[in-house]
């Protein structure tokens, strides 16, 4: 290959590069986020024992999390942290409700639930949800959720999940939000309710 054909298809490389560079740092060879395959249908109970769909999430922010009245820590701190979210949002939290999903039903029935959310000082309209262990189960393989047993008797515990789901009005999976950092999901929910 003479001189000037090796320079010829040097630039021709090296254009070709430099087209595939543009054309990447355009987005012509990014993959099109899917959307996220967290939440879905599911069968329970409130904590009045009313049943309820997946449609009660429907019309209303929800910061979803899933835990156990028995838990020690996680659960009553993760409440708590919602609880100052809430707060800190002000009027724009009206429309962003916590729901609390036990994974423990053998224990958490509705009127657990209810006693343990009003001792923990959780604000009207939180929600807290049960049901059989395979309602609880589809509810917790929905949404990618972990739930194991650990030990046996009557002081077995859990282990679970610690993410609180941002599920937006239509009942969709908005962004996860970390339990333990109240003032991070003020920022994370806000961000969401403007489409950021």
């Amino acid at each position: 290959m003479t001189r000037t054909r090796m320079i010829l298809w040097g630039a021709v490389a090296l254009g070709l590069v430099a087209v595939m560079v543009l054309a990447f740092s355009a987005g012509a060879f990014r993959p099109k986020a899917a959307p996220a395959d967290v939440g879905g249908p599911f069968s329970l109970v409130d904590q009045t024992g009313r049943p309820v769909t997946e449609k009660v999430l429907n019309g209303q922010w929800n910061m979803v999390f899933f835990g156990f009245t028995y838990c020690p820590d996680i659960c009553p701190g993760t409440l708590q942290n919602l609880i100052r979210v809430k707060d800190q949002l002000g009027p724009a939290g009206k429309d962003v409700r916590i729901v609390f999903v036990s994974i423990d039903p053998g224990r958490d029935r509705p009127k657990a639930i209810a006693d343990w959310l009003e001792a923990n000082g959780a604000p009207a309209g939180t929600l807290g949800l049960t049901g059989t262990q395979e309602e609880v189960d589809r509810a917790v393989k929905a949404y990618k959720a972990v739930a194991n047993k650990v030990g046996e008797g009557p002081d077995y515990t859990m282990d679970h999940s610690t993410v609180v789901y941002l599920m937006d009005p239509r009942g969709r999976f908005a962004r996860p939000l970390p339990y333990s950092l109240p003032d991070e999901i003020v920022t994370q929910v806000k961000a969401a309710k403007r489409g950021d």
